[in-house]
């Protein structure tokens, strides 16, 4: 069983991948931000890093997803190989970025590597405002994150709707996490947990 996890930067993704992983008892895959060589240099200078950042992370996910398929296991996994695609890169890209030559380089490779992969059997969306997103973000306090920018987050938030609205990879799970604190209230967590058990019942 594969489920993933995906949201915009600050909507909870790993804290509820960590908490659903201890629930279900699965194995969690985490998004590989502490040894990520690229990240501090892209939030300086995101032009000259943009095109290094997104292909380090669709190399580190297709490697991901391949282990997933391969190990048998039940596993969730904090974002997906999607999420780079469609919403990071065509960001960083319209956001004149990265290069057309090097977004079309990194679509043609993630073209490639989509042919070799399935979608997750359930994906889980944690919805949120840019607000919410913010005072995670602040709370967490990344170093690296300060510099982002509401403009960023908003235009992310916009791609990632469009995304979710055309997803068709397998079963989708919205969850809007705005009026939820599922890491401070068990009952916020406890109706999540609901939720995901109808979802995944459904599945067999």
């Amino acid at each position: 069983m594969h489920v993933a996890i995906a949201g915009n930067i600050g909507a909870g993704k790993t804290t509820l991948t960590k908490l659903l992983a201890k629930h279900y008892k699965w194995e969690a895959q985490l998004e590989d931000v502490v040894d990520n060589p690229y990240l501090d240099d892209f939030y300086n200078q995101m032009e000259r890093w943009s095109f290094n950042l997104q292909v380090y992370f669709l190399n580190s996910r297709f490697r991901q997803v391949a282990q997933i398929r391969e190990s048998g296991k039940d596993i969730i996994q904090d974002r997906t190989i999607y999420e780079d695609a469609h919403i990071f890169a065509p960001n960083l890209h319209a956001m004149g970025l990265m290069t057309n030559r090097d977004f079309e380089n990194y679509s043609s490779l993630f073209n490639l590597m989509e042919s070799f992969v399935q979608g997750p059997d359930l994906l889980i969306y944690l919805r949120s405002s840019i607000s919410n997103l913010v005072d995670q973000i602040h709370r967490r306090g990344r170093e690296y994150e300060n510099s982002i920018s509401i403009d960023y987050l908003s235009r992310l938030n916009e791609r990632y709707e469009a995304w979710i609205h055309g997803y068709n990879k397998g079963k989708l799970l919205i969850i809007d996490v705005d009026a939820l604190n599922f890491v401070d209230n068990p009952e916020d967590l406890g109706s999540i947990i609901n939720t995901i058990d109808a979802e995944i019942n459904g599945l067999f």
